[in-house]
């Protein structure tokens, strides 16, 4: 039975109000923690891309050492075959041109060998890069399910807490007056789930404003609901309850 007396409303209101504030609470952290695991979900992704760029630099140098080897060993087989045909050549301008081209092919592999003691370094230093990154991605990874496990169980939890509280409230708020719970839940939508609160040093528990004597005055005659000029939440005096 709904209790018609301006002053008891505000009791139950204030009652609903504790109700609507832990509500209020625990949803807006159930907004955030989805969004925290899905920062985390891409922190890890962003790890694991970096992880595979190192793998495929790697790959890339591996192939351009495969391509040198092959360099390498056509040179090896192009110096084979010249000095075969030195035995065969017949005159001295044919011999000192194919010792030339030898001396050329000589060169060129020396540039090719060079290339690939470079490039063993490089692929040392790329091995060591990818296997770095392994580990840190490994270690992420262990973090980043623990975290998602701790986010997703408070998620469960604070689902859970929500439901209580709104049972809990669905109980409380038939005792208040139509008209009072619709206008009492306008301003908790509008105030961040803050719809009334007490005077405190005669100023707005909720936006601090100063209070005249008079709207005091008009919340202690108790026969109707008195809201704040500046944030519209509805006031009542802690000790005149």
């Amino acid at each position: 039975m709904t209790t018609t007396s301006i002053r008891d409303q505000i009791k139950i209101l204030i009652e609903l109000q504790t109700k609507d504030e832990e509500i209020y609470r625990l949803k807006t952290d159930l907004k955030d923690k989805p969004s925290a695991i899905e920062e985390l979900k891409n922190e890890f992704e962003s790890k694991k891309t970096k992880l595979k760029g190192l793998e495929d630099q790697l790959k890339q140098l591996l192939l351009k050492q495969k391509e040198f080897e092959g360099d390498l060993k056509s040179k090896d087989e192009g110096i084979l075959k010249a000095d075969g045909q030195l035995l065969s050549l017949k005159t001295n301008k044919e011999y000192q041109a194919k010792l030339l081209e030898i001396e050329n092919i000589k060169a060129d592999k020396s540039l090719v060998e060079e290339k690939l003691l470079m490039g063993m370094d490089d692929i040392e230093a790329a091995k060591k890069a990818v296997e770095a990154e392994k580990i840190i991605v490994a270690n992420f990874e262990k973090e980043f399910n623990q975290k998602k496990k701790e986010l997703e169980d408070s998620i469960a939890i604070a689902t859970d807490q929500v439901k209580v509280k709104e049972s809990q409230r669905n109980q409380i708020a038939p005792g208040v007056r139509p008209d009072l719970l619709s206008r009492y839940e306008r301003v908790l939508q509008n105030k961040e789930g803050i719809g009334i609160v007490p005077v405190k040093n005669h100023a707005c528990g909720g936006c601090f404003m100063h209070l005249t004597e008079q709207l005091i005055h008009q919340i202690k005659m108790h026969d109707q609901l008195i809201s704040c000029d500046q944030c519209a939440r509805i006031l009542y005096l802690e000790d005149d309850l």
